[in-house]
């Protein structure tokens, strides 16, 4: 067990729970909510949890929605789906990929 809590430490010798996350979630049928699911910079599925509306809306924008979870029920939830990774409060994230139809006369290069 830790003896001392610092709140600035980036890296805690111990994780402590995070309590209810801020989850993020796109529609389903009807008024159902999907939980997103996200992938790590090495491509494994992971599910995201934030630890406040504020970072949820900093990291993926003020329209998000999202539903409230505990860190155990979100990885119940996401394990079946091959997410057994719980990522919380990521900082950053990219923007779907968005294809761009080939402008005439401008063929692709090659790096060599």
């Amino acid at each position: 067990m830790c003896l001392f809590q610092y709140t600035d430490d980036p890296d805690p010798e111990e994780q402590v729970p995070a309590g209810p996350l801020y989850v993020p979630v796109r529609p389903g049928r009807g008024t159902e909510a999907v939980i997103r699911l996200f992938r790590t910079p090495l491509g494994t599925r992971t599910a995201v949890g934030f630890t406040s509306a504020d970072r949820l809306a900093a990291t993926l924008g003020e329209g998000q929605a999202y539903i409230r979870l505990s860190e155990s029920a979100l990885r119940a939830l996401c394990e079946p789906l091959g997410a057994g990774l719980v990522t919380v409060d990521p900082t950053l994230s990219a923007a779907a990929v968005v294809r761009v139809p080939a402008e005439p006369g401008r063929l692709p290069v090659q790096a060599v």
